[in-house]
């Protein structure tokens, strides 16, 4: 059996058996704000526990590294959405430590991508488009920098009022424990 009919025989029992009823919640964020954080295996329920968060408190937004990439692109959006139509006031970006992205190298992520059959052609076509893939798939080495980098984008973005606090945070995959980057009250 794969993977999705596994998902789908427990959703029907889940659903079936209304094992739903203690997520129900608002779309609107309890605690009003928003966290954008790495797509880590690891951080999936520690992450909200560390940081005392349950079903409905935040809006929760991830991408590789938790980084903004793009000043406009889909995670700032996400971003966005969430204080001017979700009901969010503050802005926590988290990282941690022992990052997959930090020690991510294009050339093998490049080769990867060949070996489960994007043609070289492809990928020479997207790099002829302007997109340059090395860069594009960089990944990072100081996680603090990173954090550092993503806030800036954040604070400085022309659509982000000066009255919404961001701060950034490291976390360890381990522990829980949060180390304070900067915080978007006093820095």
């Amino acid at each position: 059996m794969a993977v999705l009919d596994d998902i789908l025989d427990f959703n029907g029992t889940f659903v079936e058996e209304k094992q739903y009823e203690p997520y129900i919640t608002s779309k609107y964020p309890d605690k009003h704000y928003v966290i954008l954080t790495c797509m880590d295996t690891r951080l999936v329920e520690l992450l909200p526990k560390a940081m005392n968060i349950h079903n409905g408190d935040v809006k929760m937004v991830k991408s590789a590294g938790a980084t903004v990439s793009h000043p406009f692109g889909g995670i700032m959006r996400s971003l966005l959405v969430a204080i001017y139509a979700l009901q969010a006031d503050e802005i926590f970006v988290v990282g941690h430590y022992d990052c997959g992205m930090s020690a991510v190298d294009p050339a093998v992520v490049l080769e990867n991508m060949k070996q489960r059959g994007i043609s070289v052609e492809t990928i020479k076509n997207v790099q002829y488009s302007g997109v340059d893939l090395n860069q594009w798939l960089k990944g990072f080495g100081d996680v603090t920098k990173n954090v550092e980098h993503s806030v800036d984008v954040i604070r400085n973005h022309p659509l982000v009022s000066k009255e919404i606090p961001v701060h950034g945070l490291v976390i360890d995959p381990e522990t829980g424990k949060l180390d304070l980057v900067t915080s978007g009250y006093t820095d």
